[in-house]
């Protein structure tokens, strides 16, 4: 037996050419992975940049944006014109309404007066015979009118004095004396005094006492013209047919025939 029959050999063991396949193919595969990953870790690394270029802001490029800003004021200033327009076409439209109306209102109102005054007319008229039958009446009945229509006594004769002393005073009108007068205003005060107070206006004065007909008048009663509560004029008569008034601006205070102006009615007041 060899002395060295019980020493392990120093050798490594060889390995199977299976094993050293296998070893190689691990390797192989351990390397390519490692490739593969650093490849992709480089790209990671780096990241794709794009690059757009913005136009430049040319002189025309400029000039286009100013036109456009331009066109766009414009726009706005056409729509805040017409906006302007259609709100003064409408306040327009509004005071043309309103005009109407008024000039319809106005126009009623003229035709209604000259409707009035029409009538006014037409009842003078009327009476205009009944005057002069009056007057031949009183010469016939006492054979002189003086003595029967000019008998005035107490108050009708203070009334009737008063209102004679103010022949040839000036008219004013809304005059109430002493020197210048309106109709009513001097009426007014020949009645004031014998202690009657009456209204200041014609309009109120034609109602103030009891209507009498034109064919019995007596000194001292009060002569309208117009229609009773919308008289436009005013009058004592006096007797013999006649009247004193505050006529207008250019006769004064005057006595004058019934015939000169034939009154509407009368009234009462004493």
């Amino acid at each position: 037996m060899s002395h060295t029959a019980h020493i392990r050999s120093h050798r490594k063991p060889r390995r199977s050419a299976s094993t050293i396949a296998m070893r190689a193919g691990v390797a192989g595969g351990v390397l390519s992975t490692l490739a593969v990953a650093g490849a992709s870790g480089a790209n990671a690394a780096e990241p794709v940049t794009q690059t757009i270029e913005l136009p430049a802001l040319t002189a025309d490029l400029a000039a286009q944006v100013a036109q456009s800003a331009d066109a766009t004021q414009q726009t706005a200033a056409n729509y805040e014109l017409q906006a302007e327009r259609d709100a003064a076409a409408a306040n327009a439209a509004k005071q043309a309404k309103a005009d109407l109306a008024e000039a319809k209102l106005k126009a009623q109102a003229k035709k209604k007066a000259a409707e009035t005054a029409r009538k006014a007319a037409a009842e003078r008229a009327s009476r205009n015979a009944d005057r002069t039958t009056l007057g031949v009446s009183a010469n016939v009945s006492t054979g002189s009118s003086s003595s029967s229509s000019s008998t005035a006594t107490g108050s009708a004769a203070a009334v009737i004095a008063f209102v004679k002393a103010q022949i040839g005073d000036a008219y004013v009108s809304g005059g109430t004396g002493p020197n210048s007068w309106d109709c009513s205003g001097m009426v007014q005060a020949a009645f004031k005094q014998v202690g009657i107070n009456l209204p200041r206006v014609s309009q109120d004065q034609s109602v103030a006492g009891t209507q009498v007909s034109l064919s019995n008048l007596q000194p001292g009663d009060i002569l309208y013209w117009g229609s009773a509560g919308n008289a436009y004029h005013v009058a004592v008569y006096v007797g013999d047919g006649m009247f004193v008034g505050a006529q207008n601006s250019s006769t004064g205070v005057v006595e004058k025939p019934l015939s000169y102006d034939p009154p509407t009615g009368a009234v009462r007041v004493l």
